[in-house]
């Protein structure tokens, strides 16, 4: 495996380190870290480094806000029903509760409506106007959805229903939807300067028009919802992040406290990985499983008694996801020893009969780290079978689908996930096409996995004002991801522990400096290091306390061991 990756040590830029470390007072390391993130003077470093919550954007840049702001204050005045339609995942539950949330200051108590992901799917469903009739809806506000919506809206409007879309999904097609407004920065000739937010973010620019402030009382949710749809922690969304996450630590949200106490995270400094990989799935759990209802239920809640009631069951149902996400990963790697030639088959499409829905992406997103594909896993059915799929680094999946819309009933989504409808009679046809698109875009290099390191380090640089410094750099995540440096030649001192199942503990040294560094995932490299003359180690440095004693520990990357 090692010998296919490809590391990728970034080039230093002497003149530019010398001047950022001379005007702004900061270590070669950091000003180098800030040239590998595109900075090029002082006054983008200062930015980078300096975030204000000043830095958000005026929400009406985007062409269409005056318009929806007028529309709901309209139906304030009225008091006409308003339906807020959300998605089922994180992004799209924290939308919903957001926006009802807004919309009760200015008088509006809106009802909600969020499909079940496998009897209804993503986006405005085909009985909405039937729904929205039946309730006497006046005004229907989308949130992480209805830009692919153009029946639905259609139908909406035509029934004098008004209907403004908030989402941040591209355009399948070149015609959009008949919406009183549409407030979507991927959209072709939008004035809005940044295409990366969420779409909570987007919400979150309506609710800021509305308000007409920053709800910094409510940057908890933005920013979990940011963080767990992926998103470039960059701009206006590493804004959102930064003052999202002090929020959140202390949120006064009965739901989210009980949700971090439940996770075991109270008392933790909140960052982007707690939200990714403990927060963010326990609330996706709810979608996942069943119907979206307790996790919205926990995010709007004002009774201790029911979040903390709310917070056990999504506790529940998580477990439950990761046992049955286990079962079918199992499968999907046995047909993919079967069925895919990886000579041939530059994009894995893999089917089973049955898979629970609910999981389908994460199982994509898996096999995709697994093998370095693009990776789209369906569950087989009668009639629709409905897939999910994870890209790599270098291929547009979306615009993939694109060239298979033909075969698709429908299809959604971003550049490294996506969403799709097929008969199962259009399967093999399916797998056929996507692989020749794959074949004519997709280059060898680009099927080899990656690390990009910052820099290479000896251990006499590691200092506690180096690492004190990195911390400057967050929040990290997508488009900003944590410093990965390279020390070589290092050798062991004293054996390896192996902690749990396969994590890996150990002390590093280069004869004259000693670290101890820490590998989650790593056990299985535990003999190549102890019957190796030396290492190299791929680590990112950070403050380890224990027992009122701080030092530096090294997290492990990866670990390249010589002769």
């Amino acid at each position: 495996m090692h010998a296919a990756k490809k590391l990728n040590l970034l080039t230093a830029n002497a003149h530019v380190q010398a001047i950022l470390c001379k005007e702004m007072g900061i270590s070669r390391v950091l000003a180098q870290l800030l040239v590998n993130r595109g900075i090029s003077s002082c006054h983008e470093a200062e930015k980078f480094l300096n975030i204000k919550l000043s830095d958000l954007r005026d929400p009406y840049s985007f062409g269409d806000m005056r318009r929806a702001v007028e529309i709901i204050r309209q139906a304030a005045k009225n008091k006409d029903k308003t339906m807020v339609f959300g998605d089922y995942d994180v992004d799209g539950i924290t939308s919903v509760a957001l926006l009802k949330n807004t919309l009760a200051k200015i008088g509006i108590n809106a009802l909600h409506y969020i499909p079940h992901r496998i009897k209804e799917g993503y986006g405005l469903t085909k009985n909405i106007l039937h729904t929205a009739k039946e309730k006497g809806v006046k005004l229907l506000i989308t949130a992480d959805c209805g830009t692919s919506g153009i029946q639905q809206v259609g139908e909406l409007r035509n029934a004098g229903i008004e209907v403004i879309i908030t989402d941040h999904h591209e355009p399948s097609g070149v015609h959009l939807p008949p919406a009183s407004a549409m407030i979507n920065p991927k959209i072709k000739d939008c004035s809005y300067g940044f295409r990366e937010l969420a779409g909570v973010g987007v919400a979150y620019k309506l609710c800021q028009a509305l308000s007409g402030s920053d709800l910094i009382d409510d940057l908890d949710i933005v920013s979990l919802g940011t963080i767990a749809d992926v998103v470039p922690l960059k701009d206006e969304n590493r804004v959102i992040a930064k003052f999202g996450l002090a929020r959140l630590s202390g949120t006064r949200r009965p739901g989210l406290k009980a949700l971090i106490e439940t996770s075991r995270m109270r008392n933790k400094k909140m960052n982007s990985t707690f939200v990714a990989y403990i927060l963010g799935p326990r609330i996706n759990a709810s979608g996942r499983m069943d119907t979206s209802d307790a996790a919205l239920r926990l995010l709007t809640t004002l009774e201790e008694n029911e979040a903390g009631e709310l917070a056990k069951f999504l506790e529940k149902l998580n477990r439950d996801r990761q046992k049955i996400e286990a079962e079918i990963l199992g499968e999907a790697f046995s047909l993919i020893e079967k069925e895919v030639n990886f000579k041939d088959h530059k994009i894995i499409v893999v089917a089973g009969e049955g898979w629970h829905q609910g999981v389908l992406g994460i199982v994509a997103s898996k096999v995709a780290d697994k093998f370095y594909r693009p990776t789209i896993v369906i569950s087989l059915s009668d009639g629709l079978c409905k897939g999910s799929g994870r890209s790599i680094k270098n291929f547009h999946l979306f615009e993939a689908l694109l060239e298979c819309r033909e075969l698709l009933n429908n299809f959604g989504g971003h550049s490294h996930a996506v969403g799709l409808n097929i008969h199962r009679d259009k399967l093999h046809g399916f797998k056929q096409k996507i692989n020749d698109f794959a074949k004519e875009t997709l280059k060898l290099e680009d099927l080899l996995p990656s690390m990009e390191i910052d820099m290479e380090l000896a251990l006499s640089d590691l200092t506690d004002e180096m690492v004190a410094e990195l911390e400057m750099l967050e929040p990290f995540g997508t488009g900003n991801a944590q410093p990965l440096f390279i020390s070589r030649n290092l050798t062991l001192k004293g054996i390896p522990q192996i902690l749990g199942k396969d994590t890996i503990k150990f002390w590093v040294s280069d004869g004259s400096h000693t670290y101890q560094a820490i590998g989650f995932g790593k056990a299985a490299l535990r003999e190549s290091m102890v019957n190796s003359a030396s290492f190299d180690l791929v680590y990112t440095p950070r403050f380890d306390t224990w027992q009122d004693s701080t030092s530096i520990l090294l997290e492990v990357e990866d670990i390249f061991c010589r002769g």
